[in-house]
């Protein structure tokens, strides 16, 4: 009976527990279900999360069957990977249900919320990842408690406050990636419990303090990446007893004091990132010790004394970066024997001696940087013997003798930049052949012989600067016809012959300076269909024959010096209609005749004609009227000389007498007069010569004279919507601004009203991203506004120009840009009263800042909106940018600006030009967008290649932007959003701070977690 008993007993116990389980089962499935309810799915990746239609058994387990569901043997769920399913909402905390949960992977989504709270109820987990997310809030207290967690990985979100102290609690934690938050404070004191852990990334913060020594007694840290912080002090010298270390990142920062010796003791260390810091002293000898360096870069520092001859032991080294240090000595001839070496760097230090001679004879070397040293010697003749190395930067030293000729063979080159040495010699052949080379700079050397034959043979040649030279002969034919060739300057040499008339071909050449040489004849026809040439140089030759009428007519020439030759004729009646010419230097010639008096002829200064003795009228004195009679002429000399004498005579004795009444009278009017009746009158044209008069906003340090003294031809930077742009650095205290002379014709704008009011507006604008005015110079016809300097140009440049490529590389970067516009014209339309309607918001009239801030500038056609809808007389702005309805309503309000905006964001977002050729039917940026998405085209098509790539989160941070581009660019005013509406969804789609793009990874691990979130070094996607 007993035995019956017992046995009914455990049968019950057993179907209990049966039970249990099954219940236990169907609770999470529950829980999985509440998961999934509150996630947004755009893609449906979870659509097989359903509730079943029948009862769950022990046979039924559904939902282990699930996308991204695995269970245990037992039936329980064990791992939930979500990562890379662009999903967004919130993370339930009836993930808390889960309770054999011991791996979570949310990496790679988009969830803006706080992570639970309840999340550390989950003690069984192993491994967490909710990196490259927008996660938010404080990270959850309590981690410490999941005792087995081995892995945890949140980088790339929005988390701030504090690092939890409990997380040292996470004794057999091996991996910690906090990287690319917002987190503060000191790094736990906890930390030094984890005497497990292998990787710890906790860079891109703003984390403070020192670096705890205690890191230095983890035995077991293989990766250590602190950087982009705010840490101070030196690095612990504990760090030398980290004998598994491998990579060592404190790159960008503040941390100071001399390089630990120690760290030479570690043996397996590859890689060390100490960039961008202060430190200071020498560098180490120890630091040969490091046998399995393979990176070093201690550029950017405070560094001093001399490279040590041991890094010449590190044997496996590929890149050695020491630029812009304090180095001095010379560069040890052990770094000949590095075989690996493809990246050496030692731009801007003070280095002396020679290179070592058999430099890049043993290692496939690809870039060498040493300019701005005082290094002398020759050139190591083996550079390129193993035909890799891409970019040779010597300028700025003293190396002498010929160019290798090695160099000229060398297939693989791209850039060649030798000038200020000592150079000397022909050039060899073969640069021309080569078939990557893009630049070539051999200016201020002395190479002698011809300009070689093959240069016309290049496919890839669009810079080449001979200046300064000892060169002779004439130029190759066929040179101007290159098809990449964009700036050829072969001034200061000893060329002479006439210039190839084989201009028919030239589409890219914007620079051509031929200055100071012996060039004699005539200027060819042809060049004028050199329809992007910007600057043409040809003063201090022999040139001869009548100006080319064409020149006139060239579509983009804005500077043009033909001084100190011998052409003839008149000036061309046709200059003053140039549609771009803003510089013109005529003087010492043989120009005979009247000077047309229209566009830039009516006020160009007489200094730029002078030595034209045939020439008068314009802004030079009037021309006289010669009789054709010959003998005519001889009788009525004495009457003239009679004339002439009284004329004199009477005036000497009329002068003192007038000196005084006019004096007392300019005194009167120039310094007695209220300052608002100049302000208002230096706009007109007068007939007198006033002196140049400075008016400042507030407090300066120059004077009209200096701003006066930098306003040459050599200092001109750029052009805008009402006059020329100079550059003015003024030495004495030192300051640099910029200065737009303004242009003045009888068909400015408005009745020439714009120039009065850029002045009026913007004395009185006060925004961090609306240029700031310091005041203008003037005089009675003319005047020049003094802006602060802008040192990175305009963000048209910066998109489309030289600068492309080089600023505004990344997704981050140019939303900040769109920001500050938007902040900018968010403040001129509702903070300014009357609201301020810009009328040219464009790429170019964007200034970029020395931290590639936003400042709108150039309020030449500005209005303040004192009614609704006013009207103007006539369309202002620039085509590409202006807003359709305005062609046929011309009223102003704040709605023709926010398209314009549009464009600049369309600008931004796909690195076109408003107006491109490649947009086929399409008549602009806007309607070229738009058809893309009419006809069913991958949207993501029209973002710039070079910011989106094949990043799926890029792209899609980029496709947020778009579509407020496109609100903005809508073809009915009242469609268009307000700025402060602009604003708001700017906001909303603000990029991940230092996000990072990894490959979709689906088995849920870690990807790639020995890499930095952010870029290594300055010169490592060389390697």
């Amino acid at each position: 009976m007993e035995t019956h008993f017992l046995f009914f007993f455990y049968c019950c116990i057993g179907l209990s527990l049966v039970f249990a389980e099954g219940a236990q089962m169907n609770n999470e499935l529950s829980s999985l279900l509440s998961i999934k309810s509150v996630l947004v799915d755009p893609l449906g990746n979870l659509k097989d999360w359903r509730s079943p239609n029948g009862s769950v058994g022990t046979d039924g387990i559904v939902h282990c069957t699930w996308t991204g569901v695995v269970c245990s043997p037992s039936g329980f769920v064990e791992k939930l990977d979500l990562s890379y399913m662009n999903l967004s909402g919130r993370v339930s905390e009836h993930i808390q249900d889960l309770t054999s949960l011991a791996s979570i992977n949310l990496s790679g989504n988009l969830f803006d919320s706080s992570l639970p709270k309840y999340l550390p109820n989950l003690t069984s987990l192993r491994s967490i990842d909710v990196s490259m997310n927008n996660f938010i809030g404080q990270f959850p207290i309590g981690l410490g408690q999941a005792r087995v967690l081995r892995e945890l990985n949140a980088s790339s979100n929005n988390f701030a406050g504090a690092i939890p102290e409990d997380l040292g609690n996470a004794t057999l934690l091996e991996s910690l990636d906090l990287r690319g938050n917002f987190f503060e404070g000191s790094v736990p004191a906890s930390f030094e419990n984890l005497q497990s852990l292998r990787f710890l990334g906790i860079s891109g913060n703003n984390l403070t303090g020192r670096i705890p020594r205690e890191l230095g007694r983890l035995s077991s840290l293989e990766t250590i990446i602190l950087g982009y912080n705010e840490f101070e002090g030196e690095i612990p010298s504990e760090f030398g007893n980290l004998s598994n270390l491998r990579y060592l990142d404190l790159a960008v920062g503040t941390l100071s004091g001399q390089i630990p010796a120690g760290l030479g003791k570690l043996q397996k260390l590859t890689t060390v990132y100490l960039y961008d810091n202060n430190f200071l002293g020498i560098i180490p000898p120890e630091i040969g010790n490091m046998s399995s360096l393979v990176f070093l870069d201690l550029s950017a520092n405070q560094i001093s004394g001399e490279i040590p001859e041991s890094i010449g032991d590190l044997k496996n080294l590929e890149l050695l970066n020491l630029m812009c240090n304090r180095l001095t000595g010379s560069v040890p001839t052990q770094l000949e024997e590095l075989t690996n070496l493809q990246v050496l760097a030692l731009w801007k230090n003070s280095l002396t001696g020679i290179l070592p001679p058999n430099l890049g004879n043993k290692s496939p070397l690809q870039w060498l940087d040493v300019s701005s040293n005082s290094l002398s010697g020759k050139i190591p003749k083996g550079l390129c013997n193993s035909g890799n190395l891409t970019k040779l930067i010597l300028f700025n030293n003293s190396f002498s003798g010929t160019i290798p000729l090695g160099l000229s063979g060398c297939n693989s080159l791209v850039r060649v930049r030798v000038q200020h040495n000592l150079i000397s010699g022909p050039i060899p052949n073969g640069f021309g052949t080569l078939p990557g080379l893009q630049r070539l700079e051999l200016a201020y050397n002395n190479v002698s012989g011809q300009i070689p034959q093959d240069f016309f043979l290049s496919p890839s040649l669009s810079f080449i600067d001979l200046s300064h030279n000892q060169l002779q002969s004439s130029i190759p034919s066929g040179i101007f016809s290159l098809p990449s060739l964009q700036t050829f300057i072969a001034s200061n040499n000893k060329l002479d012959g006439k210039i190839p008339d084989e201009f028919q071909d030239c589409p890219s050449l914007a620079l051509l300076d031929l200055s100071s040489n012996g060039f004699l004849g005539s200027i060819p026809d042809s060049i004028a269909s050199c329809r992007k040439l910007v600057k043409l140089d040809l003063k201090n030759n022999h040139f001869d024959g009548e100006i080319p009428k064409s020149l006139a007519a060239m579509p983009t020439l804005a500077i043009l010096n033909l001084s100190n030759n011998s052409f003839a004729g008149q000036i061309p009646e046709n200059f003053g209609s140039s549609p771009a010419l803003e510089s013109l230097n005529l003087s010492y010639n043989k120009l005979v005749g009247q000077v047309p008096s229209m566009g830039i002829l009516t006020n160009i200064n007489p200094n730029e004609l002078v030595g034209n003795p045939g020439l008068c009228g314009g802004v030079l004195p009037p021309c006289l009227q010669k009789s054709s009679s010959w003998s005519r002429q001889q009788k009525g000399m004495h009457v003239y000389h009679i004339i002439v004498g009284f004329a004199i005579g009477t005036s000497v004795i009329l002068c003192f007498g007038l000196t005084f009444f006019v004096g007392k009278f300019l005194y009167r009017r120039w310094y007695l007069y209220d300052t608002n009746y100049f302000y208002g009158r230096w706009f007109k044209k007068g007939t007198e010569e006033w002196p140049w008069r400075l008016v400042a906003f507030q407090r300066v340090c120059f004077t009209s004279g200096d701003i006066l003294g930098c306003i040459n031809e050599s200092n001109i930077i750029g052009m805008g919507g009402t006059g020329m742009v100079y550059k003015a650095e003024i030495h004495r205290p030192h300051v640099v601004v910029a200065v737009k002379k303004l242009w003045r014709s009888g068909s400015d704008i408005e009745n020439g009203e714009d120039l009065l009011r850029e002045v009026n507006l913007l004395g009185r604008l006060r925004h961090r991203n609306i240029v700031r005015l310091l005041g203008y110079v003037h005089n009675e016809s003319d005047a020049m506004m003094v802006y602060e300097y802008m040192p990175n140009g305009n963000l048209g440049t910066a998109l489309h120009g030289k600068q492309a490529g080089k600023l505004l590389v990344d997704w981050v970067s140019r939303y900040n840009v769109a920001v500050g516009v938007a902040q900018g014209l968010n403040y001129l339309h509702n903070d300014c009263y009357p609201p301020v309607i810009h009328r040219d918001i464009k790429s170019n009239n964007i200034l970029l800042d020395a931290n590639l801030g936003a400042r709108i500038a150039d309020f030449g056609l500005a209005r303040m909106m004192i009614h609704k809808n006013e009207t103007v007389s006539m369309v202002a702005g620039s085509y590409g940018y202006i807003a359709p309805e305005y062609g046929y309503t011309l009223k102003v309000d704040e709605k023709s600006d926010i398209y314009s905006f549009g464009v600049v964001l369309l600008e931004l977002l796909t690195g076109k030009m408003p107006l491109d050729p490649g947009f086929g039917e399409s008549t602009d940026i806007v309607e070229w967008v738009r058809t893309n998405i009419r006809d069913n085209k991958a949207v993501e098509e029209v973002l710039d290649p070079s910011i989106a790539g094949q990043c799926k989160l890029v792209q899609e941070e980029m496709l947020l932007v778009l579509r407020i581009a496109l609100l903005c660019t809508a073809k009915l005013p009242k469609d268009r959003p307000s700025m402060r509406d602009v604003l708001m969804m700017l906001g909303e789609a603000k990029p991940r701070r230092k996000s990072v793009c990894y490959n979709n990874n689906n088995d849920g691990q870690n990807v790639a977690k020995d890499r930095p979130v952010f870029s290594t070094s300055p010169v490592i996607g060389l390697l």
